[in-house]
């Protein structure tokens, strides 16, 4: 979402600021995760049913952000990525109250605190467009 975001001119600096700092954030996330289901023996596969109902992008929300004009797609991006960062505080959640490995449980820690407070950065970008 936010290279989709950031392939687009004018998008607002602070809305462009934040899909890189997201950015920045989640990739090494990824890379940790990937790197522990190779370490578990567990496969990479989607879960099913995670649409955006349950914080994961749909292929139309994708393609809605990609064909949005400039001025839309801030405004598009804030809302998609506030629902994607919900339904990630969600499951972080889930993995604090039952999860079992101490560093899956202390990155689940680190993203509700950071996820919540980028939520919160978000709702107040649309509230000032």
């Amino acid at each position: 979402m936010s290279d989709t975001l950031l392939s687009k001119d004018g998008i607002d600096a602070p809305i462009r600021e934040l899909a890189t700092q997201i950015k920045d954030a989640q990739q090494p996330e990824i890379d940790q995760l990937k790197q522990w289901l190779g370490d578990w023996g567990a496969a990479e596969t989607s879960m099913p049913g995670m649409d955006h109902g349950g914080g994961m992008m749909s292929e139309s929300d994708m393609t809605a952000l990609t064909e949005a004009p400039d001025a839309e797609a801030g405004r598009l991006f804030l809302e998609q990525m506030i629902i994607h960062h919900e339904g990630a505080v969600v499951m972080a959640q889930s993995e604090i109250s039952d999860g079992k490995n101490a560093d899956a449980i202390a990155m689940a820690e680190t993203i509700v605190a950071t996820q919540s407070d980028e939520i919160t950065v978000m709702k107040d970008l649309l509230a000032g467009s």
